[in-house]
């Protein structure tokens, strides 16, 4: 007999999606968790010194907002408030001057002016309209017939192309700025097919949603699914870390929140040859070399209207083309391309009074040893003069750091595997469904599944939509 309907293994956004989804539908659900804390990579920690709350994985969420799953949800009613900067993203172009991305479609098109703000008008805006009818598409699996065939293929046909055809588009650099600090969010170069896709949706998601941080921190999106979770009666346990699928209880369906090649090590005895050769082929995306700052007062950028920005991409066109070919080829970039979130100068919890805290990373060759510390901060200190001397205490995560903090960041891949165009079709490998695993009654339901990597929840969602099938 099963003690449960379903146990979920990983207490991360998408495995508590998938326990909610499964208790709503009426199944008994435990979420084991390895860590003492649930969140997966939506903690919330302090890092370095006290009273400075970091976010150490995910900081910005535009698709927590966005996801149809959370918004189905009554988070609020379990703590979770959103807090939305003037400007959602920014991208200086030298120490003076920066292009904004805002809220308003028309106030993005006329800060890029000319050709460049009616290409944008014309590119962005009917994507922008289109975002209720195409979202279940877009965050979900891939290979399905769209319910509106034509809102998808305005998206898909100019999404397919590689990045580097939709900056041609734009004269100026502001334009371009914007769209390649958008398209690197795919860890891919470029010049890949797919990658002017994430180009398109991220400033999609600035207009429809913003770019909201989480009040108090990352972690109130995870306790706030934790607590409806508990509502439903679904359990919790923390701090069991599980290496083998026999160490589980009995159960009708086993969900997993980890990549393939976690899958591999926790079953690998049980697991087809073909499938675990299948899995070794699995390919990884480029990894990330964070740094948390704990800071005496804001940045001081020398343009200080990035104040108003929640988040600031850092990195000429051509330099983050250049960087993410070079990454992606395992090379050490002349210049890494910088993200930068500064969210307690929108949510004063995250830090004692008239303190800051700052969240920074680099996209670096996965596994690297190498240390880009002195590159962040000379990038920094460009535009921010006297950005060290506000420095209280800081906190460096190298690849190595970050998979040792999750086992699922091989090599501090935070992505859960590259969105190759073969690996966004047929995410993780080719299969009927993409949550099943040839272990009966056994699932993925990680960012290795589709939709892929985000705080948003739908790879859990539509994980359990499968499982339930095998509990019924």
């Amino acid at each position: 007999m099963s003690n449960y309907d379903a146990v979920v293994v990983g207490a991360g956004p998408n495995g508590l999606a998938a326990a909610i989804a499964l208790a709503q539908a009426g199944k008994s659900v435990k979420v084991i968790e390895g860590a003492a804390t649930i969140g997966g990579g939506a903690r919330t920690i302090e890092l370095t010194a006290p009273g400075f709350r970091h976010d150490v994985c995910s900081a910005v969420h535009p698709l927590g907002l966005g996801s149809p799953f959370f918004r189905s949800l009554p988070l609020e009613d379990f703590g979770l408030r959103w807090v939305h900067p003037p400007i959602p993203f920014a991208h200086p172009l030298n120490a003076r001057d920066a292009v904004y991305v805002h809220r308003s479609v028309e106030a993005t098109a006329e800060e890029l002016g000319g050709a460049d703000g009616e290409e944008y008008r014309n590119r962005i805006g009917p994507l922008v309209n289109d975002w209720d009818l195409i979202e279940n598409q877009i965050l979900g699996p891939v290979v399905r017939v769209p319910r509106h065939p034509i809102a998808m293929a305005r998206f898909g046909w100019v999404g397919i192309l590689p990045a580097t055809t939709l900056l041609k588009a734009f004269r100026h650099e502001g334009g371009k700025a914007i769209l390649a600090g958008a398209a690197a969010h795919s860890y891919l170069p470029l010049s890949r097919p797919l990658t002017a896709s994430f180009g398109l949706l991220y400033p999609m998601t600035a207009h429809r949603w913003g770019w909201p941080f989480a009040a108090g921190g990352s972690q109130s999106i995870v306790d706030a699914l934790a607590g409806y979770l508990q509502s439903l009666g679904g359990e919790i346990e923390t701090g069991s870390w599980v290496t083998r699928l026999d160490e589980l209880p009995p159960a009708k369906a086993v969900l997993l929140d980890v990549t393939p090649d976690v899958l591999l090590r926790m079953a690998g005895h049980k697991l087809p040859g073909l499938y675990r050769q299948r899995v070794r082929r699995y390919k990884r995306a480029p990894g990330a070399f964070k740094v948390d700052y704990a800071l005496s007062g804001p940045v001081p950028w020398a343009n200080q209207r990035l104040l108003d920005a929640g988040t600031v991409h850092i990195g000429s066109a051509e330099s983050i083309v250049a960087a993410e070919e070079a990454i992606w080829k395992g090379r050490r970039p002349r210049r890494p391309f910088l993200l930068v979130a500064q969210p307690s100068l929108f949510d004063p919890s995250r830090a004692p009074a008239g303190q800051h805290t700052l969240w920074v990373y680099a996209h670096v060759p996965r596994g690297t040893t190498d240390d880009y510390l002195p590159a962040i901060e000379a990038e920094l200190e460009n535009l921010a003069p006297g950005f060290s001397e506000r420095v209280i205490d800081k906190c460096v995560s190298t690849p190595a750091d970050l998979e040792a903090y999750n086992p699922n960041y091989v090599g501090g891949d935070i992505t859960g595997g590259a969105h190759t165009i073969k690996q966004v079709v047929f995410r993780p490998l080719p299969s009927r469904n993409p949550y099943s695993t040839p272990l009966p009654g056994v699932f993925l339901c990680s960012s290795s599944t589709p939709p892929g990597a985000g705080v948003h929840g739908m790879c859990g969602y539509w994980a359990a939509q499968t499982a339930l099938k095998t509990i019924r």
